[in-house]
Formats: structure tokens, sequence, C-alpha cells
């Protein structure tokens, strides 16, 4: 069942939002070449629990750590560690945060030093997906209008979006109905709402959209080991337009 949410749970997801705004602002300055992805474990939770929220994935079916950091070819689901970023990698970090119960949940995907221009491409076109897939979301819509939009620019650019992960539904759990392919042809799927919320969170790959998972159980990889980026953001459906609750500004759409 996809729930409406009420204004005063769009405003808790809100401030769980801006508190994962946060933790990906403070990333972002500390990423360079030399840091370790633990080192940027440890800076997630102390500022998550400092604005006290509960790290969202911490624990979450197991997973050990506040933040998923996947390097490179990895997809989604890296567990930080004492791995050291070197100069020219890329880095997707996830985040989520609980505040009163109700959750935040966003993603990007940073340039590590000096990195090869596809890749910075690849960072863009992801982006560019992302915030284009937001758009969609607008009472009136339907869901795959916001995979379509995704998909069409992605593979417009000749990368591919990744069909095993897709974004879902997000309130008081963090993963609701309905789930967000990031892929599918338009004006499918359930009519959109103002109050429901969207975890919208294209991963794109520069070949293959196939990946696997590592024998650590959580970290995806790409099948043919090329790169791949990350970009999230928690979006409240409008009636007119989307806003977007995970930024640094409760003001922003």
């Amino acid at each position: 069942m996809i729930t409406i949410k009420s204004p005063r749970e769009i405003e808790l997801m809100r401030q769980a939002g801006r508190v994962v705004a946060e933790v990906l602002q403070e990333i972002s300055e500390a990423v360079r070449p030399g840091i370790s992805t633990g080192e940027l474990d440890k800076m997630a939770e102390r500022r998550i629990r400092k604005a006290k929220c509960i790290p969202a994935f911490k624990g979450y079916h197991g997973f050990p750590a506040t933040i998923c950091a996947s390097v490179n070819e990895e997809v989604v689901h890296g567990i930080p560690g004492v791995r050291r970023l070197a100069d020219g990698d890329i880095i997707s970090v996830d985040v989520g945060a609980v505040f009163q119960g109700y959750f935040g949940d966003a993603a990007a995907t940073f340039p590590v030093g000096d990195v090869d221009p596809e890749a910075l491409r690849l960072l863009e076109v992801t982006r560019e997906s992302l915030h284009m897939g937001i758009a969609q979301a607008v009472e009136g819509k339907h869901l795959t209008d916001i995979s379509y939009a995704v998909q069409t620019h992605v593979e417009n650019n000749g990368f591919a979006v990744v069909r095993n992960y897709v974004g879902h539904g997000i309130g008081n759990q963090m993963h609701e109905e309905p789930q967000v392919p990031n892929f599918g042809k338009p004006g499918r799927g359930p009519r959109l709402l103002a109050g429901m919320a969207l975890a919208i969170e294209p991963m794109v790959n520069i070949g293959t959209w196939q990946v696997e998972t590592l024998l650590d159980n959580w970290t995806v990889v790409t099948l043919d080991r090329k790169w791949s980026a990350h970009f999230e953001h928690t979006v409240a459906v409008g009636k007119d337009e989307p806003e977007i609750l995970t930024v640094l500004s409760t003001a922003g759409k």
C-alpha cells in the first residue's frame, strides 16, 4: 500500500533529510586521496548522532556501518573500512538518518583528486538524470514517468541504468511501496498523489547494466567492472512541483 504523508510527517522527513544533506556536504569536503572509507563512516555517524538522529543503515538487515561507500566499479552497498581512496577514484556515498521515527535517504558520487573525463561525465549525467526524474514527481503523473525520464537521459548519453536495484517509497520505514525503477515506459504504474514520498535513485554504469554481489553478501559491482555512479534524493510529490527533502535548506524544491 502506498501511503500519503501528512504535513507533520513531511516535516519530520525534512528534518531527517536536512541531516542527511549535512552529512553528504561534510563528506564532500573530506573526500581526498588517502582518506579511508572507514574515516568517512565515522564522520557520518558522529554528525547524525550529534543531530539527535539515528543512523538508518547501521544494523539494517545486518549492515555493519552508517554509510554505504562504493568505490569505482562498486555500485551500491559497499562496506566502509580500511580502504584508502586514491587519486582518480570516484566514491558513491549513500546515507540515511531517522528523526523521530521518520527517514531521510540520499546519495551522491564524488570525484577523488584528478578524475578521468569519462568518469566526470558519468557523474554529471547521473546527477542530471536524477533531477529529470524528480521533475516528474507531481500529482497526476504516473510512477513510470519518473523511470522513463531517468532512462532516456542516461541512454541518450551512452550509459546504462542498473535494473536489479531501484528506488522506493519512504516514510516511517526505510523501504515502502512503491518501487521506483530507473527504467520503463511512461504512463504506467500508479498515479502520483501529493503527499507521496519517494526515494529516487539512479544507479548508472559506464558499461553493462548487469551487476553481481561480492562474497561479503553486500557489495554490488558491475559485471564488467566498469565504473558506476549513484545519486539519490528523498522527494515529496507535490500538486504543482516536487519538494526535495534531502537538502541543506528546508526551502529546497
